[in-house]
């Protein structure tokens, strides 16, 4: 498998990221802006903003979690030769799952929608992890 191929549903995930980034200081800032909210009430990391921007906030805290274990799992697969086509496709699988996760939790927020979202994102990172412990474990 080509290091490219890897790597593309990573750089896809970290686009996600920075997305959500963008969207986030954009909502801050126009919640500033416009003076729902008061820098003197949110300069020492209070959670003192708005529904909008406290929501794509969080979504955006959430990329530094359970992708995490995403990032891991490619960094030791890549440089072992463990990345093959069922760990590119299941990265795919995830990124595209992690896609509409985000895209609930910054629209609707349907907590059982994105709930289910985050289920089959963990669920299919755990059966790469198995998948590649596996590999590891009984040289595969």
């Amino acid at each position: 498998m080509s290091i490219q191929m890897v790597l593309l549903p990573v750089f896809v995930q970290v686009g996600l990221t920075f997305a959500l980034l963008v969207m986030m200081v954009g909502s801050r800032r126009q919640t500033l802006v416009k003076g729902e909210t008061k820098i003197r009430n949110i300069a020492l990391g209070e959670p003192n903003w708005p529904k909008r921007a406290t929501q794509v906030g969080n979504c955006y805290r959430n990329q530094f979690e359970l992708p995490v274990l995403f990032y891991a799992l490619i960094a030791l697969a890549l440089p072992l030769r463990h990345a093959d086509l069922l760990i590119v496709l299941l990265s795919w699988v995830f990124v595209i799952v992690r896609f509409f996760h985000a895209g609930i939790f910054v629209t609707s927020n349907d907590l059982g929608q994105r709930s289910t979202a985050w289920l089959a994102g963990v669920l299919v990172l755990l059966v790469m992890w198995i998948y590649f412990a596996l590999k590891i474990l009984l040289l595969i």
